[in-house]
Order: structure tokens, then C-alpha cells, then sequence
């Protein structure tokens, strides 16, 4: 290989449209901002990058039907090939649930790490992870960027909540281990992150650097072992995060950036011998200290395998040239990383894998997927409290007013009640309610049954909301449509539901439990502190009510 070629297979590139010839002129013109061309293929042609990730935001907009995205693999594929000989690691962020980037339907809609947890069924994982697989397999993806494998021990952490799995580092590692194990079930490689860990930060690495204050003794109890179990299930890919851990390395730098972190750690110490990828570049935990150029020299000297989406490639792509060509790295350390990603391409079958349309569409939300995850995700449900056994709701048709802070699921709720013959009612109230939305939220709620609140990361606002229902005398159940923690804004609920999502499988097998189709039996996998005493705890790790005679 020529050091240009070795060089390209480093980068993993996010590439606009959804043909690899042919796209919009919205399309073409980011490409030729990013890359000074018009088309995936062109792009893939000129950098030969080792690997695309795919993305339905970002202005990229790859991601549509089954069939299409099957023959955007198929043509960025045959780029490479064509190209340089070698195959394209393709890969998405999937985690299910608050993470999904394939479009619901036709995809199956996951219910999410949370909701998975809360069921503490390690089977149920690895199906709901498998069935995530063989979709994206079926569509050309080779690499799910995920699981997550941070511990949320942090209830005001802003980025990572219903994406991880719970708060218990042992139930983490199990889930961990069962999600690596059904991705390779399904045919795609799988990715732990955020290493060393991102479960305790009340800063979004998107936005600044996140210091993370554990002490070594406590990364190793709290934040390392799913990692280490991960590695021991075979994960494929490890992505670093952008959190500065001094106990680690007292310098401050980035993890990504940090050898002590990358090679002396995660390499070294856990002994991981697959794919080191970091976070995304563009992210300001990475590039608020460093730019481009800089970053992607020194998460490479830090030991890192493969540069996601860097800010600006063809900076980042002649830095590392000039740093292999003057000896800032050395020609052993970029032969390291390469044969590392040819590695995985030979043992991912990469080599002679191939899309198909026709496959796509098939595979792809097919019925025993759906059927199989929406058992999963009901198996989720967390009954929290259900003072004087309110729940479930007598039989019979009833008005029902369903409001809230988040949009989606006041619609999806509405519409599940109404599926069930009741007289509905939706108020969208917005995730910061003022006193007007909330007398009017009073006015409905005095001249119907029973009233549903959907609350959401809940702060002053949604709290005002909800001891204003209930001081209307009203019947009201609070549904928590993404972190459970919302209750300890207003305690005095009686009845108190939590679904870690707001999908609208989540949410109808939620409807379905208040009105008693079927019992709750989720448990809850992190605890629930009291808002005025964080060391206080309202709910327990393991907490889930059942109904009478269930």
C-alpha cells in the first residue's frame, strides 16, 4: 500500500445523499464544502477512507427505505473496491431507543438500554440486539456503533441517561456482554463505548469536556468492568470518549487523546487487541482544545486506531501524511493501526460481503421482529407507584386528557387511547409549560376521566404541571417518557409510570398497562434520588410494583 492509501484507512467519513452517484444538489454541495466533490463514490475515491458512517441528520441524509440504503453500501462499496482494493467498514449509531438512526417504520423500533435493562432480562438484550443486526446487516451496515457501555450513576447527566443500560455496574456488564454477543448473532461488528466511561458527568461532550473526578479504586469498581466485559465478549471496536480523567491521566487531555488512557489502559491493561476508534472529532470535548489537524496527530500518537468524522478531513488527512513523513509517528505505529483495520475487514468478511435491495426490504421490520420487540419492550414497563391501586383503570370508555412536555409522545399517547374507543384530548404543553398552558391543562382536566401526563427530563415547569393536575382533584397518572429520575420533582404523584422512551410501542404498551390489558414488570435499573437530598433515596435500584394477583 502506498502511504496515501494506509493514511486514508484511518479515517471514518460521513458522506452526504443517498446514492453513491447520484444526489441532490443540496447533497453535492456539502460534499464539495467537505471534500471539494460532488458524490459519496467521488469522496470515497479521492480519500480512500476506511470506513463511512452513516447518518438521517447532519444535512447527510443517507438513511430512507431498506433497499435504498442496501444500494447506497452496494455503490459506496464498489468505490473502494474499484478504488483501492479494500472494502468499507459501514457503519451507524443504532443503540435503540433515544438512538436510532434508521427510519421507524419499516425498521423495528428498539426500545432502548434503559428499557432493556428494566426488564433485567440479559435474553431479551441479546434478541432486541440481534434483530437490530440482521436489519442493518441486510442493509450493507457492517459495524453498529454500540453498545453502550457506561454506567448512569448520574441522574443529571445530560448525554448518556436512557442509553445506558442502568446504574448497576454488574447488570451493565451483563447487558454489555449480551449486546456484543446478539450483534454478532445478527452479522455486524459491535462497538463498547464511551471508554473509560461517560456514566458520571453533568457535562455534554458534544458541547465542552466533561471532567470525570473518579478516583482509580472507583473507575475500577463503577466504570471499567463493562469494558473489560466487553473485551471478553469479543467486542470489535471500542470508541473512546472526549472526558478528561485525571486519576488517569493528571495532564487533563481528552481520553482520546491520552496515551496513558489508550495504550497504557484500554490496549495495555485490558489487553484489547481490536479496533480503538474515538468519538466523533467534531465534537467540542475533542475539538475545543484541539483542531483538526492537531487531533487527529495525537489521538493516532495516543494509540487510537481510526479518526471519526474529524472537522475537516482534508486538514486532518495531510497532517497525519506530513507526521508520518517527518517522524512524529513513526511508520511502525501507522503499520500497527492499518493492519489492525485490514484485520478486521478479513475477519468481519468484509472482504467478499454484498447488499441486496430485494433482501433488504424483506428483512427489515418483518413481523416476527416486531412481534418479538414489542414483548421486549413491554417487559420494560416500570409501574414506579400506584398509591391506592388506581391503576388499572376500571373498564369502559372515559374522556381522557393526555398532555405533557414532550411532543411525540403526547401525540402517540393520544393516539393509543383513542385506538381503545376513548373520547381524547391532547395538549402539547411544551418542556418548560407557563402559567397559561397550565391553566389551560386545568380547564381540560376538570371536565374529563382521567388525565395522563408525558413528562421528559422534567425541571420547574413540568413539576408545576403536574401538582396542578392533581390539585384539580382529577385522576392522574404520570407517564416518564425518557429518564425515570422526573418523580422526585413531584412526589406527591400517586401513580407513576416509566417507559425510558417515548416510541410509540413503549408508549401503547404503556396505555396498555393503565388500562389493564396486561401488568407491569419492569424493575427499575437505576435508583431514583430525592431532589432536595441527592444522598436520599426515593426508589432503589431493582423497584417495580405488579398489580394485584399478577
Amino acid at each position: 500500500m502506498t502511504l496515501e492509501e494506509k493514511v486514508g484507512q484511518l479515517f471514518m467519513i460521513e458522506v452526504a445523499g443517498r446514492d453513491a452517484f447520484h444526489v441532490s444538489e443540496d447533497a453535492a454541495a456539502l460534499n464539495r464544502e467537505r471534500y471539494g466533490v460532488d458524490t459519496p463514490a467521488e469522496a470515497v475515491r479521492k480519500y480512500r477512507p476506511g470506513g463511512v458512517i452513516y447518518f438521517s441528520a447532519r444535512g447527510d441524509d443517507n438513511l430512507g427505505a431498506p433497499g435504498q440504503i442496501a444500494r447506497l453500501s452496494g455503490g459506496l462499496q464498489q468505490a473502494s473496491r474499484d478504488t483501492s482494493g479494500l472494502p468499507l467498514i459501514i457503519s451507524v449509531d443504532q443503540e435503540g431507543g433515544a438512538v436510532s438512526r434508521l427510519p421507524t417504520p419499516p425498521a423495528t423500533e428498539q426500545p432502548g438500554n434503559m428499557a432493556l435493562g428494566a426488564t433485567w432480562s440479559t435474553a431479551d438484550a441479546r434478541r432486541s440486539y440481534e434483530i437490530t443486526a440482521t436489519e442493518l446487516e441486510a442493509c450493507g451496515i457492517t459495524a453498529d456503533h454500540a453498545p453502550v457501555a457506561d454506567v448512569n450513576v448520574n441522574p443529571a447527566n445530560p448525554v448518556i441517561g436512557v442509553r445506558s443500560f442502568g446504574a448497576s455496574p454488574q447488570a451493565v456488564s451483563a447487558f454489555v456482554r449480551a449486546a456484543v454477543e446478539g450483534l454478532h448473532r445478527g452479522g455486524v461488528a459491535a462497538t463498547a463505548k464511551h471508554f473509560p466511561g461517560h456514566g458520571d458527568t453533568d457535562t455534554d461532550s458534544h458541547v465542552g469536556l466533561p471532567r470525570i473526578t473518579h478516583s482509580r479504586a472507583r473507575l475500577d469498581a463503577i466504570d471499567l468492568p463493562p469494558f473489560r466485559a466487553a473485551v471478553a465478549a469479543g467486542v470489535d471496536l471500542i470508541m473512546t470518549a472526549h472526558i478528561s480523567v485525571p486519576a488517569l491521566d493528571p495532564t487533563g487531555v481528552p481520553a482520546t487523546m491520552s496515551h496513558a488512557v489508550v495504550t497504557g489502559l484500554l490496549r495495555e491493561e485490558l489487553g484489547f487487541d481490536g479496533l480503538i476508534v474515538t468519538d466523533a472529532l467534531d465534537m467540542r470535548g475533542a475539538s475545543g482544545q484541539f483542531p483538526p489537524d492537531r487531533a487527529a496527530v495525537t489521538a493516532l500518537a495516543a494509540g487510537v486506531d481510526m479518526l471519526v468524522l474529524s472537522p475537516d478531513l482534508p486538514r486532518a488527512y495531510a497532517a497525519v501524511l506530513d507526521a508520518v513523513r517527518s517522524g512524529r509517528i513513526s511508520a511502525a505505529r501507522l503499520d500497527a493501526s492499518v493492519i489492525r483495520v485490514l484485520s478486521h475487514k478479513v475477519r468481519r468478511g468484509l472482504f467478499t460481503a454484498a447488499s441486496d435491495a430485494g433482501r433488504a426490504e424483506r428483512v427489515v421490520g418483518g413481523p416476527e421482529f416486531r412481534s418479538d420487540v414489542a414483548a421486549i419492550t413491554s417487559r420494560g414497563t416500570t409501574l414506579v407507584k400506584n398509591d391506592g391501586a388506581v391503576l388499572p383503570v376500571r373498564p369502559g370508555a372515559r374522556g381522557v386528557l393526555v398532555t405533557g412536555a414532550d411532543s411525540p409522545a403526547v401525540s402517540r399517547l393520544a393516539a393509543s387511547f383513542r385506538s381503545r374507543g376513548h373520547a381524547v384530548t391532547a395538549l402539547d404543553a411544551g418542556s418548560a409549560p407557563d402559567r397559561a398552558v397550565i391553566e389551560k391543562a386545568v380547564g381540560h382536566a376538570n371536565a374529563v376521566d382521567l388525565v395522563v401526563v408525558a413528562t421528559s427530563t422534567a425541571g420547574a415547569g413540568q413539576g408545576d404541571l403536574v401538582r396542578a393536575l392533581l390539585a384539580t382533584g382529577a385522576q392522574v397518572v404520570v407517564i416518564a417518557v425518557r429518564t425515570p429520575y422526573d418523580i422526585n420533582r413531584f412526589p406527591g404523584a400517586p401513580v407513576y409510570l416509566a417507559t425510558y422512551g417515548n416510541g410509540a410501542t413503549a408508549l401503547d404498551r404503556a396505555v396498555g398497562v393503565v388500562v389493564g390489558e396486561h401488568g407491569p414488570s419492569g424493575r427499575l435499573p437505576v435508583s431514583v434520588p430525592a431532589a432536595d437530598g441527592p444522598s436520599r433515596t426515593l426508589f432503589p435500584v431493582g423497584h417495580g410494583l405488579r398489580f394485584q394477583g399478577s
